[in-house]
């Protein structure tokens, strides 16, 4: 199978990433659970890739710490394996492979030993798949020293990121597809919502705003499976004649505060949001970093905005009610501004 050479959706435009990164490089190898067609993994991302690669494309048993050692070793073998874990949920199981291993080995041998494999994952709810399904968890993984964290919005284009991180990149990335995101289109702006043109670089910070001329009112700053909301609450301001920015930075750990700096610097106020549970999180980060940087330069504290301290339901209305919603952003936006 021949990936569509036009990408509609998130999904699509992964899964021509990986069919392009495949492509160009023998070295690139593809495993995981039920990876293989017709299946093509849980959420048909790896689509098509054991019929056109089927000598680099391996079906592995149902072991996630087993899946990202073998990743280390064809890494350290020369090769740039790029492995599935069918769910965000189960990357607890992968912890000691990555902390204690895939991460160490570029400085354990008295010289640098290129790792170059690439470890994605499914993040995030809004599926109805309960509570051990559904868990946005990628906080444990920040300020692991030589791990990239990517966790692309649909503003970006997902497929070239994933193709540069899989090309590029000689040290572990953990890559982060917040699912509620598979089906949409990507975005590349609205009657109401300008993207501004991407800065050089293969993970650009994305910034969208809501106004063409003036200041921001306020600053909105997520990744991955948040942007939806929070270009919903940006429209629904600009009827308001409310100036929002909304930036969508793609490397979330290691962070570069500096492109969303400067954007908060020209609003004084900013919200941080996130699908995962408040504490020790994503936000705090952002916002400590944001002070250090424009110290005596914001209007009010920098906004932590996250999903409910609890268990996700499974049911739709839990699940709604549970999760960090646009109403919430919504409201929080205009308590800032009063």
């Amino acid at each position: 199978m021949t990936p569509d050479t036009t990408p509609s959706t998130y999904l699509q435009s992964l899964n021509r990433g990986l069919h392009a990164a495949m492509a160009a490089d023998e070295a690139v190898h593809f495993a995981g659970e039920d990876v293989l067609d017709p299946y093509g993994g849980a959420f048909k991302v790896s689509a098509g890739l054991s019929k056109r690669f089927p000598d680099r494309v391996h079906t592995t048993p149902i072991s996630e710490g087993a899946i990202t050692g073998l990743a280390s070793g064809m890494a350290l073998r020369g090769l740039k394996p790029v492995v599935e874990i069918m769910f965000g949920d189960f990357l607890t199981l992968t912890f000691d492979q990555i902390l204690n291993h895939a991460v160490k080995f570029g400085a354990m041998y008295g010289t640098e030993v290129p790792v170059p494999m690439v470890i994605r994952t499914p993040m995030g709810g809004r599926r109805g798949y309960g509570p051990t399904h559904s868990q946005s968890i990628e906080k444990h993984f920040f300020g692991i020293p030589g791990l990239k964290v990517i966790s692309p919005s649909h503003v970006h284009a997902a497929g070239d990121l994933l193709g540069a991180a899989i090309a590029s990149e000689t040290q572990p990335v953990l890559f982060i597809e917040y699912k509620s995101l598979y089906p949409l289109p990507l975005f590349t702006g609205s009657e109401l919502l300008n993207v501004a043109p991407a800065p050089t670089g293969s993970y650009a910070t994305r910034i969208v705003r809501n106004f063409e001329t003036g200041e921001p009112d306020a600053v909105l700053i997520g990744y991955g499976g948040v942007a939806p909301l929070m270009l919903e609450v940006a429209e629904r301001l600009a009827e308001e004649e409310i100036n929002v920015s909304v930036v969508l930075p793609a490397v979330i750990s290691p962070l570069d505060i500096a492109p969303i700096a400067q954007e908060v610097a020209r609003a004084r106020r900013a919200l941080v949001v996130e699908e995962g549970v408040a504490g020790f999180d994503w936000g705090a980060e952002v916002a400590a970093r944001l002070h250090e940087t424009l110290f005596g330069k914001l209007d009010r504290p920098v906004r932590r905005l996250a999903s409910k301290p609890q268990i996700i339901p499974t049911s739709k209305d839990g699940e709604t009610g549970t999760l960090i919603s646009a109403d919430d952003i919504e409201a929080a936006v205009y308590e800032e501004l009063a």
